[in-house]
């Protein structure tokens, strides 16, 4: 890989030749991938890209650690559409609010970005077993990406994982162990068992790549929004990986002069669970909180890519966002009747922060602002219920009908 220099720990600084296993740092330190930027530059530009058809991740090989001769995974991932949200900014009173509704990956959420990733380097490394642990969403984006590549998956998840995201495993074929306990529990057994078979890790604080294919979302929103720069980026976070990913595609655009700016990121996180932003907030190191939230997927209470999330906070000047579990549950049926997107609960938290921030003022009034929605509502369906309410059940009877209208309040327009 010409534009490939190394590994990189970012806690000591020692570096590392980028083979296709690559996982962490002798000193327990996560590794960044670092490029030849001046390579790159030579051989990339806004007009090759844009003479390119295939509507993919893989259209940024470019900036992307893979061999020239690594084959494209074989589901389509990635170039999720962005919708500029006109009603709903009018709504929180900014300037413009575009919403990426990375849900549409094939697995319906933004883990397909590094499951792709993960597939792509093990078959690097010959690897026929993938495994990981996940409280959901890399799970199941694993076990479809391996599946249609002919890999043999081994996922953990915590025992509450919503059933959606379990029968999704199951269909794919993966063996699915439910473990009883905290995500912490999970990610410790899957661990173990990955050192003692020698199974290829697709677990996100281990091996560095994965958030090479979760910056991938950075780099179609700079492209659909034709390389202007918005001011605010807002997304969800659980285990800091796709918050570090994001300021990573930027910071990548941004060296070989794509763009001429990078802008804030606001990280989004549920109050129950806030290991990361509380450590912002205090200026103090993280500490392990409970995993009180009904937002699955960032509900990490002991974070393993915190030190690369910390550092894309810091380093973008970002604001961090609390929002309870009633703030997210709101934010769906605000995004579902403004925008027809439908989010899972964590995938709607970015929007709930926004949203806000809007009511705290902390937001200009003119400001650009994107919100990634990180995962489909159909992931948790139970949850969407819940907040959006059961619908009218009758008999089949005109008068019950009014009746019922009546009752709910329903004006019914001609």
């Amino acid at each position: 890989m010409k534009h490939v220099l190394y590994g990189k720990c970012v806690k000591c600084g020692k570096t590392y030749a980028a083979t296709p296993d690559l996982t962490t740092c002798e000193c327990g330190g996560i590794l960044d991938i670092t490029y030849d930027y001046d390579y790159i530059k030579s051989t990339f530009t806004k007009d090759t890209l844009a003479a390119r058809h295939s509507n993919s991740m893989w259209r940024y090989r470019e900036l992307l650690p893979v061999e020239p001769d690594t084959p494209d995974t074989p589901l389509r991932v990635g170039w999720s559409p962005l919708y500029e949200a006109e009603n709903l900014a009018r709504q929180l009173g900014i300037g413009k609010l575009y919403v990426k509704d990375d849900g549409l990956n094939p697995t319906a959420s933004l883990k397909d970005r590094a499951s792709a990733m993960a597939v792509a380097k093990a078959r690097e490394a010959g690897a026929k077993v993938i495994a990981c642990s996940s409280t959901g969403n890399a799970a199941s984006s694993l076990a479809g990406n391996a599946a249609a590549a002919g890999l043999k998956t081994y996922i953990f998840v915590p025992s509450r994982a919503p059933k959606g995201k379990v029968a999704q495993l199951m269909t794919f074929g993966a063996t699915v162990i439910s473990v009883q306990g905290s995500y912490e529990d999970t990610f410790e057994l899957s661990k173990q068992a990955i050192d003692r078979w020698g199974w290829y890790n697709r677990n996100a604080a281990i091996n560095p790549y994965l958030s090479e294919g979760k910056k991938t979302v950075a780099l179609e929103i700079m492209e659909q929004l034709n390389w202007q720069v918005p001011d605010y980026i807002a997304i969800s976070v659980g285990d800091g990986c796709t918050i570090a990913g994001l300021w990573k595609g930027l910071k990548d655009l941004y060296a070989i002069g794509f763009i001429d700016r990078l802008p804030r990121l606001i990280s989004a996180q549920a109050e129950g669970c806030c290991p990361l932003n509380r450590a912002i907030e205090t200026g103090e190191p993280w500490h392990p909180m409970e995993e009180n939230t009904l937002a699955d997927s960032i509900a990490v209470g002991v974070p393993r890519n915190a030190d690369k999330a910390l550092m894309a906070i810091r380093e973008s000047d970002g604001l961090t966002v609390n929002v309870s579990d009633k703030e997210i549950m709101a934010a769906q049926k605000l995004l579902g009747r403004t925008c027809g997107v439908f989010g899972e609960p964590a995938g709607v938290t970015g929007t709930a922060g926004v949203k806000k921030l809007c009511e705290q003022g902390k937001l200009e009034k003119d400001a650009t602002v994107v919100s990634v929605v990180t995962g489909n509502g159909l992931k948790d369906v139970a949850n969407a219920i819940q907040a959006c309410g059961e619908p009218i059940s009758i008999p089949s009877d005109m008068e019950l009908l009014l009746k019922a209208f009546a009752e709910h309040g329903i004006v019914v327009e001609e």
